[in-house]
């Protein structure tokens, strides 16, 4: 099983919770969160601001600004990772700077609380 953490638009939550649903992905956490790609911060101010040029620093708060975004997470079974990734590029990609990003990392356990069921079992089988 994987785990899916995807950071995306706020405006695309709905969307892509609709999407996951159709495509059989129904369990979804979503949190909010704040962050920035590098294509918001000016290199050469971040370059100045590491070697402690303190204008460099002061500059770099006011340029780099942190954007509300969503942040799913999502664990599913290894056979559903594929078609939930191409599920949220789809609904996601616009071919602009802030789509956002997906990072699938290994999951060891699930555990439901209520049954005591382990692993895949927890898990949506679509």
């Amino acid at each position: 099983m994987k785990e899916i953490t995807a950071i995306i638009r706020m405006n695309k939550m709905n969307e892509t919770k609709r999407a996951l649903s159709d495509a059989g992905i129904s369990s979804v956490t979503a949190r909010d969160a704040l962050g920035r790609g590098k294509g918001l911060v000016d290199m050469h101010l971040l370059k100045g601001a590491e070697q402690g040029y303190e204008e460099a620093i002061s500059q770099l708060g006011q340029s780099g600004r942190l954007i509300p975004k969503r942040a799913l997470l999502i664990v599913v079974p290894d056979k559903l990772v594929e078609k939930t990734v191409k599920t949220i590029i789809r609904v996601n990609k616009t071919g602009k700077s802030g789509d956002g990003k997906i990072f699938v990392t290994p999951c060891m356990d699930a555990v439901r609380v209520r049954t005591g069921e382990f692993g895949d079992d927890v898990l949506d089988d679509a």
